[in-house]
């Protein structure tokens, strides 16, 4: 199963936490990572699941795919809690998009790299799509893409 690890698009600042709305920007980037994401998914075998959060919601709805809604991988998430939800790299075919938050994201990217979950810090609307490789005694890591949203416009 390949995993893509997707931080929210830019948000109004704002309280509750929760009840963030992407701003027009967010919703602009959120759609132009859907759109390449997509391209390059066509219509294999992908599930969505998104943090609760308004903002991380909206992201994923600019896949125009259906989604699952997780409070495993709220804000309050560790990069452990994160792969073990995702169960990855065994669980399933396909792919799992995980729309979620800063700093799980990017820890959770380093330590499916390095081992150690390192504070790496990802762009808002950025992701990194992880491909297993290897077998189970000589597991191994490829970078599929890690891109900005900036890099799309």
């Amino acid at each position: 199963m390949d995993l893509i690890l997707w931080r929210h698009a830019q948000a109004e600042d704002g309280i509750p936490d929760a009840a963030r709305r992407l701003t027009s920007r967010g919703q602009a980037d959120a759609a132009r990572v859907a759109g390449w994401l997509n391209k390059r998914l066509g219509s294999n075998d992908v599930t969505v699941v998104s943090s609760p959060t308004r903002r991380t919601r909206q992201t994923a709805e600019a896949m125009g795919r259906s989604f699952e809604v997780s409070d495993r991988i709220g804000p309050q998430a560790s990069a452990d809690e994160v792969i073990e939800f995702a169960a990855w790299p065994d669980s399933r075919s396909g792919v799992l998009v995980i729309v979620g938050h800063q700093p799980w994201i990017g820890e959770a990217a380093a330590l499916l790299l390095t081992g150690q979950p390192q504070p790496w810090q990802m762009r808002k609307g950025a992701f990194w799509w992880f491909s297993p490789r290897g077998t189970p005694e000589d597991p191994e890591v490829r970078v599929i893409a890690s891109l900005s949203p900036d890099l799309l416009r």
